[in-house]
């Protein structure tokens, strides 16, 4: 079993409020990820730290290895039912409120040891190469000595 997932249903926050929340959490190992919740002061941060412990939870409850090394896989963020109200307006019209929601989805795993090899021998890589001055900068240079 390599992955664990928990999902939290019908949130009422917005989507694009929780994403934000649930951006600076994807891919960091869950310990990491607790801690930052805590001290983000957001709404959405409690909801989301407590679906993060919740999936911990149930990688230790399926007897997963060393569940303290689990990364957030993905954390996916959908959104939900929408809730339609009306606010008066004046001369007896009326306004549509959309009250939205959220459906959260985190899944854990355990951390891919090749890929971060990968990324170094890129950045090795872009280290190696000369840098190469863009043809615009000699073209600007050329025209600044004739005048």
């Amino acid at each position: 079993m390599n992955s664990v997932t928990a999902t939290l249903s019908n949130f009422r926050q917005s989507p694009r409020k929780m994403r934000t929340v649930a951006n600076l959490v994807r891919g960091k190992k869950v310990s990491d990820a607790l801690v930052n919740l805590e001290f983000i002061n957001k709404k959405a941060s409690d909801p989301i730290r407590n679906l993060v412990a919740s999936a911990l939870a149930n990688a230790k409850s399926l007897g997963m290895e060393n569940p303290e090394n689990l990364i957030i896989k993905t954390i996916t963020v959908n959104s939900g039912r929408t809730l339609q109200r009306r606010q008066p307006a004046a001369r007896g019209s009326a306004h549509p409120i959309h009250k939205r929601t959220s459906h959260v989805t985190v899944e854990l795993s355990q951390p891919v040891e090749g890929k971060n090899k990968k990324v170094k021998v890129i950045k090795e890589k872009i280290k190696e190469e000369p840098v190469k001055k863009s043809i615009k900068s000699k073209v600007h240079k050329e025209k600044t000595k004739k005048n």
